[in-house]
């Protein structure tokens, strides 16, 4: 069975509901996190509904500040910006990090909230499947570093060519997020594949239909939150202040849709090892804490070990 990578998810939108706005402090928490064994480094996109740092420019310090871990986007909403421009950013940034990129990219999850980020952007939301497809369609033929053409219905261009074309011939693989309806397009034009089902056998499932569908290798990856401590209650009680700060919604509607562990380092390894035997391989970490330098150290050297052990036998 192949090994299991982790990553971890920088918290630009924590960062944003306690009001300490420091960028710098995250590329230290990456830096961090490539010391301690972690295989990738993610940032998350939303500049209006739920704020923070803007991944990308965020992801651009990292590149500077590390050599090894990959570097993510989970997940960047390509409806809100055009393709062209969108191309140039993410090849410049894998050109500068020596083409450690993933561009994790989602049509964007159907609430009030997100519709009105939309709207205040100038986009209609209702397109944002079409436009995140044709994105990534346009995006393609413009990594080639040549002059290309693209014409769909709500993008089209002539004879564009973008530099520096990005480090990787083709460009950064791009991993799509959603379940249900949306596995069609993760097998027809993804790379990878990065949900959050809060169950393991609807994880099985949809893993299964994705390998028997998918029109090119798909990395199954895995979205998922964590609140460790040796007090499963006080664990709790901690997931729910942090969820609840971020999404401003109550932590058991948001555990019923997204993939969240509450309680000791051993039980989270014994919990995400029902993943692993679901399918997953790369998991990306988002830690419900206030110190992420001793989650990170927490997850690196109790859970990760345990989780490993299992790959390997």
């Amino acid at each position: 069975m192949p090994e299991t990578r982790f990553g971890y998810l920088l918290p630009t939108r924590d960062q944003t509901v306690s009001g300490e706005h420091a960028p710098r402090r995250l590329v230290e928490h990456a830096v961090r996190a490539e010391a301690l064994g972690y295989d990738s480094v993610w940032a998350g996109d939303s500049p209006i509904t739920r704020q923070r740092a803007d991944p990308l420019l965020v992801l651009a310090a990292v590149a500077q500040a590390t050599r090894r871990v990959e570097l993510g986007t989970a997940v960047l909403l390509p409806a809100l910006r055009h393709p062209i421009l969108l191309a140039h950013q993410l090849g410049t940034l894998d050109r500068l990090s020596g083409g450690r990129v993933i561009a994790g990219m989602g049509a964007g999850f159907p609430t009030e909230a997100t519709q009105a980020q939309f709207t205040a952007l100038g986009v209609d939301f209702a397109t944002r499947g079409r436009r995140l497809e044709e994105s990534i369609e346009a995006m393609r033929l413009l990594w080639s570093g040549e002059a290309v053409s693209f014409k769909g219905e709500h993008y089209a261009f002539e004879d564009v060519s973008i530099a520096p074309p990005p480090a990787r011939p083709g460009g950064p693989p791009v991993w799509l997020a959603g379940g249900g309806p949306a596995l069609r397009r993760v097998a027809r034009i993804a790379d990878g594949w990065l949900p959050y089902p809060p169950e393991h056998g609807v994880y099985a499932e949809e893993a299964g239909t994705i390998l028997e569908t998918a029109r090119r290798p798909v990395t199954p990856a895995l979205y998922a939150t964590f609140c460790l401590d040796d007090d499963p209650e006080r664990a709790r009680e901690i997931l729910r202040t942090s969820i609840e700060r971020y999404y401003n919604a109550p932590l058991e509607f948001i555990a019923s849709i997204q993939a969240m562990f509450a309680g000791t380092p051993e039980d989270a390894a014994a919990w995400l090892n029902g993943y692993v035997a679901a399918g997953a391989r790369h998991i990306v970490v988002r830690f419900a804490t206030d110190d992420h330098e001793s989650a990170l150290e927490e997850f690196a050297g109790r859970v990760r070990p345990l989780v490993d052990g299992e790959t390997r036998s």
